[in-house]
């Protein structure tokens, strides 16, 4: 199993009024918000923006991977990354858990 923690959510007014149509809700997500992933599959409230970028990440740690770039993280089993948008990106904390989360 894998936790992902939205961690921070940015928001580029200046960017969205410069170059984004309006859109009714741009993202969901709220920081501190948490998705528990089994069975490698795309979480309730996930966008599938954040989920592409996410996914290959959450694959190596669901099959007992990590150590990411060489001892990036301090963690060796998690990594931190940021959804594709870029008006309001969130980053996430992508991390292993053990078979008894609750």
């Amino acid at each position: 199993m894998v936790k992902i923690t939205a961690i921070r959510k940015a928001d580029y007014t200046d960017l969205q009024k410069m170059y984004e149509n309006p859109i009714e809700h741009p993202c969901d997500i709220m920081e501190g918000q948490v998705f528990v992933v089994s069975d490698n599959q795309k979480p309730a409230g996930l966008c599938d923006s954040a989920w592409e970028t996410l996914y290959p990440f959450i694959k190596e740690l669901s099959a007992g991977g990590g150590n990411f770039y060489n001892g990036w993280m301090k963690n060796p089993f998690s990594a931190m990354l940021s959804c594709n948008d870029g008006f309001r990106p969130v980053s996430f904390l992508v991390e292993a858990l053990d078979e008894g989360f609750d």
